[in-house]
């Protein structure tokens, strides 16, 4: 039986597993919606914003390593899904994007809802193809997925809205021919190379990333050999903070001093598998080595004096044979003290009875006067209940600093966010493809008011889709990070404060559970029930919006701007 353009795609993504297409429905993806309505092992997701079905098409990539797939109809349809693929373009994540068109007779001619496809996605897509013909298929859509898979980026197959429907005459299976990932490693003089550079210091700092995620082994075997403080990227979390006696923390403005300490002091700073694109992070004059198997990240951050293009894992164990045992362990062991020193510092600011002691009120009266919930109570009460196979997300700003300190990636918990574009409105969609990835594994979002209010229509697809995805809000009302920047730089803050409604009121609205907490006594008893509840639930925490993040190493010039930053706040507005 011959079968129509929107059947050939469909069927290609069912035999490649697809399992779930995200998007809005609408006149040019009619035909293709249609056949997913009838063909087994593949089912639509509707959502109410094509970016949300784009966020967790990226989630679903970013989790299975796999293909996710989203769908938007012709033009702002296709639009909206922009922000979605640029997050899963900058994370490395492999997602296809079947986008809908005006008929073909009528391209070019601006139509009604005309939007140039392969224009508007040219910086985001490693490929852009418009169907022009039904004889086309399958070849452009297995074009489409090996170029999304084998690149790790966003494919991007246009469909105009009168060729869904026709008939492809030479009809065959499709062939994706998908190769597995290549194993490298550098060739032995330049791992010579690195040995040397590294037995030129005695006091070496790791910084791990995520490409050393399946190297855990001879990354730690490096550190014990080399005494090496491991300081951690954010989405190096996952795998190296169970059982790791060389962790010192994450670097950067979510960071903390012992990670500061490392980088500062070390003579040599070994790369593996990161990107970390701060630059003002880095350490001034010490030997770099980096590792990556993506080779043009070699010295694209800080200078570097060895670059070694493959594997981590392939590459460190080729590497650990040349290398010769650190004498000295007091690099690793000052940093180790700094860190769970600042461990026990922060346990006590996340004590939900802080305020109540005598350091703490005697903080409160500067920073916490209404004796609001502390974010750090609420992030390390969400640790301490969530289960060890959760997968959590986290919206960009504070929410991720919070997580960032207080949860710990044990067991098989996962992370994902917007850590590289850095989008607001991400979490909540990321949890709905993550939930649909994993149904039987407990996923908790890291919402700020401010994400979550951004893209709060598709809680309706949390609840019609039945996903019992725990929302944790951290309600602060206010754009939390740049009430920060702009404290930091000396400016009073203008623009960020929210007029937020009561949003589990609003979950409830909507038949989502919702639990309010304005409480700290309440905290640890509200999250419990919220995390042990079968279904839905939106947990509104109202915390404090003065709390304030330092970085690992503050600046003078921070500090001063902060202080000039609120004697502006608290001066009467006007000509006088």
């Amino acid at each position: 039986m011959t079968r129509t353009v929107a059947q050939v795609i469909v069927d290609g993504l069912a035999d490649l597993g697809v399992g779930h297409v995200f998007g809005v429905v609408g006149d040019a993806l009619n035909p293709l919606t249609d056949a997913i309505r009838v063909t087994d092992g593949i089912e639509w997701t509707g959502f109410r914003h094509e970016e949300a079905a784009a966020f967790a098409a990226g989630a679903r990539a970013q989790l299975s390593g796999e293909l996710g797939v989203c769908m938007g109809t012709v033009g702002p349809g296709s639009v909206h899904l922009l922000n979605g693929l640029y997050d899963a373009a900058k994370s490395g994540a492999p997602v296809l994007a079947i986008c809908g068109q005006v008929p073909l007779s009528e391209v070019g001619g601006d139509y009604f809802q005309e939007v140039d496809n392969d224009l508007l996605f040219r910086d985001v897509a490693v490929y852009r193809a418009t169907v022009t013909s039904p004889s086309q298929m399958p070849r452009l859509l297995e074009s489409a997925v090996r170029a999304a898979v084998t690149r790790r980026g966003v494919a991007v197959l246009t469909v105009p809205g009168d060729l869904g429907d026709r008939k492809v005459e030479d009809d065959r299976p499709t062939r994706f021919a998908l190769p597995r990932p290549a194993v490298t490693r550098p060739d032995d003089p330049a791992l010579a190379e690195a040995a040397e550079a590294i037995a030129a210091g005695s006091r070496v700092t790791l910084l791990v990333g995520r490409g050393a995620r399946d190297a855990r082994e001879e990354v730690l075997r490096t550190a014990e050999l080399l005494a090496a403080p491991m300081v951690l990227t954010l989405k190096g979390k996952e795998g190296f903070e169970e059982d790791n006696p060389y962790e010192v923390g994450q670097t950067g403005l979510i960071g903390n001093p012992a990670a500061a300490h490392a980088l500062d002091t070390c003579d040599t700073l070994v790369l593996l598998g990161t990107d970390f694109p701060y630059r003002d992070w880095y350490p001034e004059d010490c030997r770099v080595v980096q590792i990556d198997v993506r080779e043009e990240h070699l010295g694209r951050r800080v200078p570097v004096d060895v670059g070694l293009a493959g594997d981590v894992g392939a590459t460190l164990r080729a590497l650990l044979p040349l290398l010769a045992p650190v004498g000295s362990r007091s690099h690793l062991d000052e940093a180790r003290e700094r860190f769970l020193r600042w461990q026990e510092d922060q346990a006590g600011l996340a004590d939900p009875a802080h305020d109540k002691r005598l350091l703490g009120r005697v903080r409160a009266m500067f920073d916490n006067r209404s004796e609001e919930i502390r974010p750090e109570a609420l992030a390390a009460v969400v640790d301490r209940h969530a289960a060890d196979d959760a997968i959590f997300t986290s919206d960009t700003g504070m929410a991720t600093v919070w997580l960032s300190r207080f949860v710990r990636m044990r067991g098989d918990r996962r992370l994902i966010g917007s850590y590289n574009l850095g989008s607001m409105a991400n979490a909540m969609p990321q949890a709905i493809g993550a939930q649909l990835w994993a149904p039987d594994r407990q996923v908790v979002a890291f919402c700020g008011d401010g994400g979550l209010s951004m893209l709060l229509g598709d809680l309706m697809t949390i609840r019609s889709e039945r996903l019992p995805v725990k929302l944790v809000v951290f309600d602060n009302r206010r754009l939390g990070m740049v009430k920060l920047e702009q404290e930091q730089a000396g400016l009073p803050e203008f623009g960020t404060v929210l007029d937020n409604p009561d949003f589990a009121a609003v979950a409830e609205a909507l038949g989502i559970r919702g639990i309010r907490v304005t409480d700290p006594a309440e905290l640890d008893e509200a999250v419990r029930g919220a995390l042990a509840d079968p279904g839905p639930v939106l947990l509104d925490v109202l915390t404090n919006p003065a709390e304030v993040a330092v970085p690992g190493k503050p600046t003078v010039s921070q500090g001063w701007g902060f202080a000039i930053a609120k004697i502006k706040e608290n001066l009467p507005s006007g000509d006088g």
